[in-house]
């Protein structure tokens, strides 16, 4: 297959693209930035106009569109405004893309979030049956800027209705865990090597994340699979609070305490590693329904297996030893 990668320069991106490549696939990654990599073709583009890059589109078999600034930042106007123009304007121009080709691509991946679904502990946010977010007075604006972000996002990529020629899907992406360098395994890891990775706030909140290996395995699927459209959750079938997702990690890593941390030490430590609260302490209830009814089996499934697996591999890398 020939497979369009936008804004897949990133860690998500080069996971996909190793992938893929290994697959034999031939892979081409939009870039705003000049870019070498063995596993796939670079192109230019500037994640916003039409241009020369629109040519690869044609007669594609996929294109996954992967671009929009890290959240992983502190939200101040100028970052909000990168984080949601990102999104929305790169999506906006793939969709025209799509509109204009004479041979469109067969499917169209679109990166969502999970953040899209109510913060909440009484039940599960699936695609059938979910609870959207809904911004209240009592929403703190950080969770209100980011639902706000997710619900934009997927407008973008709706406007124009429905594409004649390309099944769309819309990935409802968690927290996806790898051990490369800069991801937020790391840097979870990181927390329980120094100490410090007890439970974040009260702990009660859930945490949604998946395995890179199921990340790519469910992309693969969803891809083959013409009946998968419209928006899939990637996450995997067992979120848990996050008491016991950090309590997993220690016990995976070997370390029987972690300091915890709420409060004005939560919101302090949030600001010394140039990020949101946010991103920790929102229940993200997560479950998997279309994948699992379409057949899709997991190869990690629940977070001690993963974590083991993942602090194995993170050990095993040369330059960590």
């Amino acid at each position: 297959m020939k497979i369009i990668l936008p804004g897949g320069t990133g860690q998500i991106g080069r996971m996909l693209a190793r992938a893929f490549a290994q697959d034999g696939h031939e892979v081409v990654v939009l870039s705003r930035s000049p870019v070498t990599d063995p596993a796939f073709r670079a192109v230019a583009w500037d994640a916003r106009s039409l241009g020369g890059w629109t040519a690869e589109l044609e007669g594609a078999d996929a294109v996954i569109n992967l671009a929009g600034r890290s959240v992983n930042c502190r939200y101040t106007p100028a970052n909000r405004r990168l984080i949601t123009e990102s999104r929305v304007d790169s999506t906006r121009a793939v969709g025209l893309a799509i509109r204009q080709a004479v041979r469109p691509p067969r499917v169209w991946l679109q990166s969502s979030t999970a953040t899209i679904y109510a913060h909440r502990y009484d039940a599960p946010n699936d695609e059938l049956t979910g609870r959207m977010g809904d911004a209240t007075t009592d929403t703190p604006d950080t969770w209100q800027f980011s639902l706000g972000v997710a619900k934009a996002w997927e407008q973008a990529a709706a406007e124009g209705g429905p594409l004649p020629h390309t099944r769309q899907v819309l990935l409802r992406t968690s927290i996806v865990m790898s051990p490369d360098a800069g991801g937020a395994f790391e840097v979870l890891l990181g927390l329980v090597r120094h100490g410090l990775g007890g439970r974040a706030g009260d702990g009660r909140q859930y945490v949604s994340w998946i395995h890179e290996h199921d990340f790519v395995g469910a992309v693969r699927r969803i891809i083959a699979r013409d009946t998968l459209a419209g928006p899939v959750n990637l996450a995997a079938p067992c979120p848990l609070p996050n008491a016991d997702f950090m309590r997993a990690l220690r016990e995976a890593w070997g370390r029987r305490l972690g300091l915890p941390a709420a409060g004005l030490v939560l919101e302090m430590g949030a600001w010394l590693m140039r990020t949101e609260t946010e991103l920790i302490l929102k229940s993200r209830r997560v479950v998997p329904t279309r994948l699992l009814q379409d057949g899709y089996k997991f190869e990690f499934p629940d977070w001690p297996l993963a974590a083991r697996e993942l602090c194995g591999r993170w050990r095993a890398t040369p330059a960590r030893r």
